[in-house]
């Protein structure tokens, strides 16, 4: 089995959580695409500090094909970043997307604000969601039970609160993703 991740993102996301699961994720062998709004001349984004990361695929290209993303990747990313995951959440493909991921039970990581992502994709409900402490009421009120963990695993869905518990929470996010796609 072919292991293929899809991170989504937008220009300004928090630098920390994309460069970390990106490069985790090639070292395990995934291949890996980010998705994204718009690209530089030279295919790159950028992140709030100024890392810059290449883009692979664009939120339209994403949008036409999500079928094709649908069948052949395993694993859906979402890294945080107040201000792009604002903005990501008002693309609806995305969130469609999201939604579609979820019923299928495909493995979805998501820390920070991509709770936000969960929340406007209506998969949080009756689950334990972590997610950036100011998203404390946001979780609850979507009706998930917000959880400040490291990492936090509940079915199909790990979620972590901050960047500081990239290694744990990749580490686990790769556990379960193994535990679901046994050959």
């Amino acid at each position: 089995m072919k292991k293929q991740a899809l991170i989504i993102t937008h220009n300004g996301f928090q630098d920390h959580e994309l460069v970390y699961p990106y490069y985790r994720l090639l070292g395990e062998g995934f291949k890996t695409h980010i998705v994204a709004e718009k690209r530089d001349e030279q295919e790159r984004i950028y992140g709030i500090f100024g890392l810059n990361m290449p883009c692979h695929v664009l939120l339209n290209e994403f949008g036409i094909n999500a079928d094709h993303y649908f069948k052949n990747y395993d694993m859906l990313v979402i890294p945080g970043g107040v201000k792009s995951l604002e903005k990501l959440r008002q693309n609806q493909d995305v969130i469609k997307f999201i939604t579609r991921w979820n019923e299928a039970g495909k493995v979805i990581v998501s820390t920070c604000h991509g709770a936000q992502l969960l929340i406007s994709a209506r998969v949080v409900s009756g689950r334990k969601i972590s997610g950036y402490y100011s998203l404390k009421d946001d979780i609850n009120n979507a009706g998930a039970v917000y959880t400040n963990e490291p990492f936090v695993i509940d079915d199909n869905i790990i979620t972590s609160p901050h960047y500081d518990h990239m290694g744990v929470w990749m580490e686990e996010a790769i556990k379960l993703y193994n535990d679901r796609n046994r050959t």
